[in-house]
Order: structure tokens, then sequence, then C-alpha cells
């Protein structure tokens, strides 16, 4: 027990790759056994990080720290640990790991042992990347993260699997490729070592931080992804199987997000500050453009794709509006997208495993047939676009409320009033496809005999709903976490721009998770 207290985070992050033993130890054929070993592995992990959670300390910065030297040469490092930007981010991948497993029951028939290698693979990465303090560590769980995720799509997917597979692998591997460059160049500069506090404290400026900066951001901005950057994402959304999208919107979105909050950010902050508004205009197009492609598309599952690409604005929004109240709505938006996203595909695999058909003209009045299921799917449609009581409208709330109150962006009253524009856009494309597709008589003979949902598709559905209503009604749990993480980036973020004779300053603005709690509730 003591040497799980002491490494705990090494224990969440590599038990699932631990779980790949007794899977290859199974004959092949095992199918339902293969299945029920990684759903116990990840359910395991799952209590394991709940350990996390109650040993954390808000305001304690990094905790559950492990540091041991790998290469001593270039002084690399197996460093981690997480702060309340982490926390929940690695609480969310743990806390999706069954579910996903569970949920690929009836819909993963074959290679079943194989694509639950490659899950529990994958959640390694994951848990990884967000764990890591060692710049070199965190590339290697970046990287590892592309194989299993393009196997995935590759094997699993659709029709066009191959191709969504090669495009997301060229995708994300050209900007890491320059994210990589960029590691070694600030190591060449001093640093020392590649700690991710060593990286810190390098205070670079000028065009050599602009350039550095670029290179992050590029690889960041891919996996967000940030309009223009986006049209990997509904290919791969739209190929994948429902478990890999689900994991693809869940997780390994908010890693393009998590990355310009941890490391670019923090990295080059007068360099942040300059291309804020750049930023911010990409951010507000793709709230705007994703919204608007979303409510063209005949695809119910491209649809939910395109929606990603508008909601993961908001985050990018809130990043650079550089608030107090922006940021934590940012943080809150990664996880209720999360959570309201991952349900919607997974309803939408639902019904795909009962009609083999995703097109909204296939559909029009099953809610007579599948009230359940219509019920479901209105939930995850009003998490999605905002209700209030519900965790999308906190977030979102929290970003236009920061943004409005920035100082970093000019013209922060038309940021503010183009982003709304996106809530607004978004409530219409969902409700317009509800209505198509549950809502009126149903015709069509073959959408007359559907089961509604089971008892194992209702407990995969249940403790997500449980969660986007509970950070709906008491975010306050979230956000007291985050909170003392993200003024600590902030008045770093003031020192290194005045430290810098920058003309940039940033608006501090005081704000606790009652005040809040308060304002939203207002």
């Amino acid at each position: 027990m003591e040497t799980i207290a002491n490494h705990l985070l090494s224990w969440v992050i590599f038990l699932p790759l631990a779980g790949i033993v007794p899977l290859l130890a199974l004959p092949r054929g095992a199918d339902r056994s293969a299945k029920s070993v990684a759903a116990v592995i990840l359910l395991l992990d799952f209590l394991l990080s709940l350990k996390l959670l109650a040993g954390f300390v808000p305001g304690g910065g990094f905790q559950f720290v492990e540091d041991h030297l790998w290469v001593e040469r270039f002084g690399i490092h197996y460093s981690l640990g997480i702060d309340g930007i982490s926390l929940w981010l690695v609480m969310l991948t743990t806390f999706l790991g069954p579910i996903l497993i569970i949920s690929t029951w009836n819909a993963i028939t074959t290679r079943v042992r194989e694509f639950m290698v490659s899950m529990l693979f994958l959640q390694t990465a994951m848990l990884g990347t967000f764990c890591a303090t060692d710049m070199v560590l965190f590339y290697v769980f970046w990287e590892a993260m592309l194989i299993p995720m393009a196997l995935i799509i590759g094997i699993w997917g659709g029709k066009r699997k191959l191709y969504a597979a090669v495009k997301f692998f060229l995708y994300t591997f050209a900007g890491s490729a320059l994210m990589l460059v960029a590691i070694l160049y600030m190591y060449s500069q001093g640093a020392g070592s590649f700690s991710w506090f060593a990286f810190r404290d390098l205070h670079l400026t000028g065009t050599q931080a602009a350039w550095l900066f670029g290179a992050f951001t590029l690889a960041f901005a891919i996996k967000v992804p940030i309009f223009p950057l986006h049209t990997w994402l509904p290919d791969a959304h739209v190929e994948a199987p429902t478990a890999g999208s689900v994991v693809l919107a869940g997780v390994l979105l908010k890693m393009g997000t998590y990355g310009l909050i941890r490391f670019a950010i923090p990295f080059f902050p007068s360099a942040a500050a300059q291309f804020a508004p750049l930023l911010s205009t990409l951010a507000v197009i793709g709230i705007i453009y994703g919204a608007l492609v979303a409510m063209v598309q005949k695809d119910v599952k491209k649809l939910v794709a395109y929606s990603s690409v508008s909601h993961l604005g908001f985050v990018v929004l809130g990043l650079f509006a550089m608030s107090t109240e922006s940021m934590a709505g940012a943080m809150f938006v990664m996880l209720s997208h999360g959570l309201s996203t991952g349900s919607l595909f997974l309803l939408v695999g639902f019904i795909y495993e009962r009609r083999h058909t995703r097109l909204i003209s296939d559909f029009g009045g099953i809610a007579r047939v599948m009230p359940l299921y219509a019920a479901a799917f209105m939930f995850a449609t009003l998490a999605s676009v905002g209700l209030p009581g519900l965790s999308g409208f906190v977030g979102e709330f929290l970003v236009l409320l920061g943004t409005f109150k920035s100082v970093t962006l000019h013209h922060a009253t038309l940021f503010t009033v183009l982003a709304a524009t996106g809530v607004i856009f978004g409530a219409l494309y969902m409700l317009w496809m509800y209505q198509r597709v549950f809502l009126g008589d149903c015709e069509n003979p073959k959408n007359q005999g559907l089961k509604d949902l089971g008892l194992r598709e209702v407990l995969i559905l249940v403790p997500i709903f449980f969660f986007i209503l509970w950070m709906g009604v008491q975010p306050k749990p979230w956000l007291k976490s985050m909170e003392p993480a993200l003024e600590a980036l902030i008045e770093q973020q003031q020192q290194a721009l005045s430290a810098s004779g920058g003309s940039e300053a940033l608006r501090w603005v005081e704000i606790t998770p009652a005040t809040s709690l308060e304002e939203v509730q207002r």
C-alpha cells in the first residue's frame, strides 16, 4: 500500500498498460472475456484515481509528484505531477474509460482482443500526457497516443477508415514534429534540463519567443482543432467506431487545449498576449463556422462532430481572453463537452447498431417507438446547447463573462457578442435535428419495430447524466480546485509582461467559486 501511495500517479497511468498482459493471455475468440477484463481494468483504474481526488489540496501547486532520473546525460527525468488544471482531465479520462469498454459490447465484433489492447494502450498514453512534467516524457506520451487512435479508426472504422486514419495521423504528427524542434531548441538555450519548470523559467521574449510559441501552438491547435486546421476531425469522427468517437471528443481534443494552457501560454507569456487577438479571432470563426456547417449536415454523427469545432472554440477564446473567469470557464467547457458530446456520440452509436444508418432523413417520429431513448437524447442535447442548470451553461457563461471583461483583447465586447451567436446557432441546429429525428409520425416501417434502450445502455448513460446535472447545479467543487492554479498562471503572465516592459496588461479579476455560482444563478 505504501508503494501505491508513493507512486500513485504511476499506478493510475500504467495500470491500463499492465492490463494488456492478461488480455494477451486470453485465447483468440474469447471476445466477451476480453471485454470483461478490459472493463474491470479500467474500472479499477478509475477507483484508484479517486485517491487522487481525495488527496488533492486546492492551491497546493503540483501534487503527487514523482521525479526520477531517466537519461542522465541529457537531464531527462521521469517526472510526474498534477495541479488544479490537470486533475479534472485525469478524472474525466479515467471516468470515461470503463464506460467506453461497456459501450462496445455489441458494437465491436471483430478482432475484439486487439481493440481492447488498443484502448488500454491509449488510456495510458492520454493519462501520461496530462501528468508528465518533463518535456521529453510529455512528448513520448503525446506521440504514443497517435498509434492506438490511428489503429482504432483504421481497423474498426467505417467505409473510409483508412483515409480518415492516415489524415488524422499526418495532421497531428506534422504539428508534433515542429513542437519537438521547439523543445530541443529551448533545451539548447540554457534550460539545463527538460523540466517543465526549467522551460517556464527561461523567460524568452521577442521574435525568438514568437516563433517558439507558434511551433507549440500549431501542434496544439491541430489537436483542438482550431479553424482552419479542423478538417481532419469530421472524417475521424464519422469513420471511427462509437468508442473511438467518444474518446476522441471526450479526451483527445482536450489534449490540445490542455497543451495551450499548460505549455504555450506559461512558456511564452508575452507572445501569448501578442497573438491572443489572432487566436481569439480564429476561435470565434470556429464557433460560428462549426455551428453553421453543423446546421446543414445530413448525417447526425457528422453534425455532432462539427459541434465539437464550435464548442472547442469557446475553450480557446476563454484561454486567450486571459481573465480568471474566462480561463475557469474554458476548463469547465472542456469537462462539460467531454460528457455532453461524449453522451451524444454514444446515443448516435446506439441507434446505428439498430438501424445501420445515421442519416437524418431515414428517421422521424422515433420518439413514439423509443421514448426512453428520445428522453435521453433530449437531455444530452440540452446539455450540449447550454441549458441553465446543466454543465454546458456554466462554462460558456463564464467564458463570455470573462471575455467581456478582458483587457488583453481589443474590442472584447465584439468578441463576446460574436461568440454568443454560437450559443444561439447551437440551439438551432441541435433542436432542429432533434425535431426531424424524433418528432412527428413514425412513417418509415424500418423504424416502427425499433427496441428502446436496454439496461446496459441505461447504465452507461446514467453516470454521465448525473455529472452533467451535478456540474450544472453545483459547479463549486470543480471551480474551487481549478482557480488557484489559474490565478497563479495569470499572476505569472502579469509579472512576465511587466518584466519585459510589454504594453499588454492583464486584468486580474478576483472571482471565487461562490461568486461565480451566484452570478450564474442570477
